[in-house]
């Protein structure tokens, strides 16, 4: 640890003393403040230029904060998921199925779909493509759904995100059955997540994943204070309501609320999912909480090969060293979305055959 020394000047002469006292002033997580003061023997000086004979030291602390390794978690849950699709498979001859469906050329969109066919074949999960292109109508969007809801051999449906404008979203993703609905976007599913006694067939992946993370770190969230950043249908929304189906007391932060730092600081549990690179600095974390970073953020950076580096929604430098826990951005929340979306097609397929 590198500290600092300061010593008020009060005399040159060297004084017999009596009586030291050290006084903690402040103990955070990331400096330490103590004060010596120290009293003479012979009332040489006055009490005033006693007190002023003071050393303060400052000691930053290291970071300190659990990594939430999202890399490891995942492979965990593939492994297990891995297991689960070969008894199924000896039990009725049954493989799972997955269907994609990718509209237009955007690079990180068919990233994304590569990312998530890799991920099947490695678990045993059979995969199907279908590659519309930009300008196509909605009809056909459509119509592909149509195919695959009626495909048996198919047990989850997946339009990726986001659609070209011309497209309307809500009619594109009620139309994916239900049961198919391995998004966990179908308006029936969330209305049940947001229901008491109502369970959904299918919770939306990113957010199902970031609780997956606190429960495998063993991180309690009954009765605890959350705060969850962002409102999107797609992670925002949804962490809220599973954070509120697991007890916690939940508090949304959005474009429009005032005071967010106030809010944030309350937090034993933080879900960030705003977009926002580095929002979320070390003065909005209460010390010892919990950190779920969703947001996946690309600054310049003129010393990364490709010009850029990903940060997340959360100042990790300073967080790290005022949470207990943290997840990294790359290789915390984003290898879990994947691993749901394959856990979501098995619990698809075991519900078809009755398989348990």
């Amino acid at each position: 640890m590198m500290a600092s020394t300061i010593f008020n000047d009060c005399s040159s002469c060297i004084l017999p003393f009596n009586k030291i006292q050290l006084r903690f002033l402040h103990l955070g997580r990331s400096v330490v403040h103590f004060r010596i003061n120290v009293y003479p023997i012979k009332p040489c000086i006055t009490p005033t230029q006693a007190a002023s004979l003071t050393t303060t030291f400052a000691m930053p602390s290291e970071p300190s904060a659990k990594v939430i390794d999202g890399k490891l978690v995942a492979k965990q849950i593939r492994d297990e998921i891995t297991s689960e699709i070969s008894k199924m498979k000896e039990a009725v001859g049954i493989n799972p199925g997955l269907a994609v469906v990718l509209v237009g050329d955007r690079k990180d969109s068919a990233i994304y779909v590569q990312n998530k066919k890799k991920a099947c074949d490695t678990v045993g999960i059979i995969s199907r493509e279908s590659l519309l292109p930009e300008d196509c109508t909605e009809e056909e969007v459509l119509k592909c759904i149509s195919e695959y809801n009626k495909d048996p051999s198919i047990h989850g449906i997946l339009v990726q995100l986001p659609l070209p404008q011309h497209l309307n979203e809500e009619n594109i993703l009620n139309a994916v059955n239900i049961d198919k609905d391995v998004d966990g976007f179908h308006p029936l599913n969330i209305g049940r997540l947001a229901m008491r006694g109502r369970e959904p067939l299918f919770v939306p992946c990113t957010p199902k994943g970031c609780i997956e993370l606190l429960h495998r770190y063993n991180i309690s969230i009954k009765g605890k204070r959350a705060v969850v950043i962002g409102r999107s249908n797609i992670v925002g929304m949804p962490a809220a309501l599973l954070l509120q189906r697991e007890d916690a007391t939940v508090s949304i932060i959005h474009s429009r609320t005032e005071n967010p730092e106030e809010i944030t600081r309350e937090a034993d549990i933080i879900i960030s999912a705003v977009g926002q690179p580095n929002m979320v600095r070390g003065s909005w974390i209460k010390p010892g909480a919990v950190i779920i970073d969703v947001g996946i953020n690309p600054v310049e950076d003129s010393k990364s090969r490709r010009g850029y580096r990903l940060v997340g929604d959360v100042c990790y430098e300073e967080a790290c060293k005022i949470a207990s826990a943290i997840t990294p951005v790359p290789g915390g929340v984003g290898p879990m979305t994947i691993a749901m979306l394959l856990s979501n097609t098995l619990t698809s397929a075991k519900r078809v055959y009755n398989f348990v």
